[in-house]
């Protein structure tokens, strides 16, 4: 299996129907759904709805249509918080992906309502689900991109204006806001499947490892990434004087503990029958360079 076929193979699986999920309504709304369907058409891996499918299918899910509609909901919900995250009043990047960020192809208001939308229409889509365990499912997303979770690690950002007191510290802001919309998406898979309690918290570990290891090579990207191949500028945690993995240990040690974190995942994923792509998967963020 090359993987980054296989990616993009899945990714444009998940882009068919995300795009055909936001309404074509002409009228005085059509401005802010403009908004939300630039934003969502801006590319990027599709990691989250990707994990949710293969959780879904590793834990016996069998309607995958029905899956497919819970993970793009998932990618709504990364979406409107990369719009909220791009506003000047948070970390005011102009750029997202190689294209205007939402407000600055729009403006500030309609991108703040854009992001409202998108979150907005992912519970549309999930609390209508006819799968029995549509409500569960939807509650733990919730939970995960609420105070308890991603919202919760972006406040402890904003608070201290990305200047942490310590490691401790980073890892608790990291753990919620990048690594919790992951567990959403491996938990989630599992708990939309009716997965048992065993693969649940096989689930929650390997996303707690990846995810932790995703943010230290985001940091690292950063840091020395290429600008061409990430589509923005590097060096913007740098001039906001922000704590990053990056400032905390130096690229050696990032790099060793991306490599012990992605071993703890692939340990996780033994569990798990047909576990290649996963693990073809883990191994493939362990290294990326986008």
């Amino acid at each position: 299996m090359n993987i980054e076929t296989e990616l993009k193979k899945r990714a444009s699986e998940i882009e068919s129907r995300l795009y055909s999920l936001v309404p074509d309504i002409k009228g005085g709304q059509q401005r802010v759904l403009d908004a939300m369907r630039y934003s969502l058409e801006a590319g990027g891996k599709r990691l989250r709805p990707i994990l949710f499918m293969e959780f879904y299918r590793l834990a016996g899910g069998t309607d995958r249509e029905e899956a497919l509609r819970m993970a793009c909901a998932l990618e709504m919900i990364h979406t409107y918080s990369l719009i909220h995250d791009d506003l000047p009043c948070m970390d005011d990047d102009d750029m997202r992906r190689g294209k205007p960020s939402c407000h600055k192809a729009f403006d500030y208001a309609t991108a703040l309502l854009a992001g409202d939308g998108l979150l907005n229409l992912a519970f549309e889509i999930m609390t209508s689900s006819a799968d029995p365990n549509g409500m569960k499912t939807a509650a733990y997303v919730s939970k995960m991109s609420g105070v308890l979770g991603m919202i919760g690690g972006q406040t402890i950002d904003v608070c201290k204006n990305g200047c942490l007191s310590d490691l401790d510290e980073l890892h608790k802001m990291v753990a919620m806001k990048t690594g919790a919309l992951i567990k959403a998406a491996c938990v989630g898979g599992c708990i939309f499947a009716g997965g048992d309690e065993q693969l649940i918290s096989r689930s929650e570990r390997y996303a707690e490892n990846v995810g932790l290891a995703f943010q230290i090579r985001d940091d690292l990207l950063d840091a020395i990434g290429d600008e061409k191949l990430l589509g923005k500028k590097i060096g913007s945690d740098s001039k906001l004087s922000k704590t990053t993995f990056y400032t905390e240990l130096g690229q050696t040690e990032c790099e060793r503990r991306i490599n012990e974190l992605t071993d703890a995942a692939l340990f996780e994923c033994d569990s798990f029958n047909n576990s290649d792509f996963i693990r073809q998967l883990t191994c493939w963020l362990a290294g990326r360079i986008i």
